[in-house]
């Protein structure tokens, strides 16, 4: 019989970052795939993944709907307390073998409080990392209730190790994301086709913008995105625009772009809400230089050798290859960076984050676990 392995998906990243765990699961002869996709993933305005998921030909999928929209801090702690209720009854009517949660998005709480407390063994994927923001404590809270982690990193298995997990149960296997951008980076031929933006029809160069609400620093968040739109405009280069995570502030920084848009004459500002996988990082790879606070400008930017500046505290401590330069919410600070990132162009590959085996190699560790009732894992 096949191990029923149960993967939940909340955000639009989290989908990009195990796409290739989700192909090795569902191709894999002792796995069964059961995916869940919640949260922001259901929304349009965040860039629903229902269709693209579907496209991808992962189905059936399982929908559960706990996005609370209100604009505060309170809304971040139902939704989550909705997702382990809606969660828990989801695990006990397709009772999995295993759950398998990502990264440190608050909704990954959801999922880990409900397996932990109906004695699921839980797999934990990019575990052990250390940022600024809220994810931090997610991350780590997370890790704490997980009972196998895949982690990015050497130093992030050490971490886990340091705070008490079985050293057994730490696996370094790197990150599912860097699949994807290896495959991206590979093929020559794979560039970003940006047809449908006629002003950006004839651009050679041009600037990818990936900005989210600082949840700690939300006093800040007008501030922090005028200095960022100021320095945009000020470059006057063709730039992608992504529009903000579902974080307390997202609403805020979505009013902000609408304001811009009715306001300003530029026209080189093109504003996403998501693109598949594949274009998106097709997409980074051949930008000039990324600008923001998402992770991608560490992650697969650093394999792709994507120039990036890095804006503010949101990935604090977080490791970093030398494609990364570091710069506080100063306009003139920002355009600066951006300038010598310019003069630099694109670095050597990084695989610090992985090697391009992460997706099959969690995929195996999947099916070879053995799971006694107790839930200790091993192999």
């Amino acid at each position: 019989m096949k191990r029923k392995i149960c993967v939940v998906i909340t955000a639009r990243a989290s989908y990009s970052r195990v796409k290739t765990l989700l192909i090795a699961i569902k191709s894999h002869p002792s796995l069964c795939l059961q995916l869940v996709i919640t949260g922001s993933c259901l929304l349009e305005k965040y860039g629903g993944l229902t269709k693209l998921v579907n496209q991808d030909g992962f189905d059936p999928i399982i929908k559960v709907s706990n996005l609370l929209e209100n604009e505060n801090p309170t809304a971040a702690a139902k939704t989550t307390g909705l997702g382990v209720i809606e969660l828990a009854s989801v695990f006990e009517n397709v009772r999995p073998d295993v759950v398998v949660t990502v990264a440190d998005r608050y909704e990954t709480m959801s999922a880990a409080v409900a397996a932990s407390f109906m004695n699921i063994p839980l797999a934990h994927v990019q575990g052990g990392e250390v940022t600024g923001n809220i994810d931090e404590k997610v991350r780590h809270a997370v890790s704490k209730l997980a009972d196998v982690h895949f982690v990015a990193t050497a130093s992030a298995r050490n971490r886990l190790i340091a705070m008490g997990e079985v050293p057994e149960n730490v696996w370094h296997t790197g990150c599912p994301s860097i699949d994807l951008a290896i495959q991206i980076k590979n093929d020559a031929a794979m560039r970003f086709d940006y047809e449908s933006c006629q002003s950006f029809s004839s651009a050679s160069k041009y600037i990818v913008v990936m900005h989210h609400p600082v949840t700690t620093e939300h006093g800040f968040t007008k501030d922090q995105f005028c200095s960022l739109v100021n320095a945009i405009s000020a470059l006057h280069i063709p730039t992608f625009w992504f529009t903000p995570n579902p974080d307390y502030g997202a609403a805020q920084i979505l009013k902000e772009i609408q304001r811009y848009g009715e306001t300003s004459k530029n026209l080189k500002i093109h504003f996403l809400r998501n693109l598949n996988p594949e274009s998106f990082l097709k997409l980074i790879k051949h930008c000039a230089c990324l600008i923001g606070n998402s992770s991608t400008g560490i992650r697969e930017a650093s394999l792709l050798g994507t120039p990036v500046v890095n804006i503010g505290s949101r990935q604090q401590g977080r490791e970093r290859s030398f494609n990364v330069i570091d710069v506080d919410f100063d306009s003139n600070a920002i355009i600066e960076a951006v300038q010598n990132q310019l003069d630099h162009g694109h670095y050597d590959s990084s695989i610090l984050y992985g090697n391009g085996d992460a997706g099959n190699q969690i995929a195996d560790l999947l099916a070879k676990m053995k799971l006694s009732v107790n839930k200790q894992i091993t192999y």
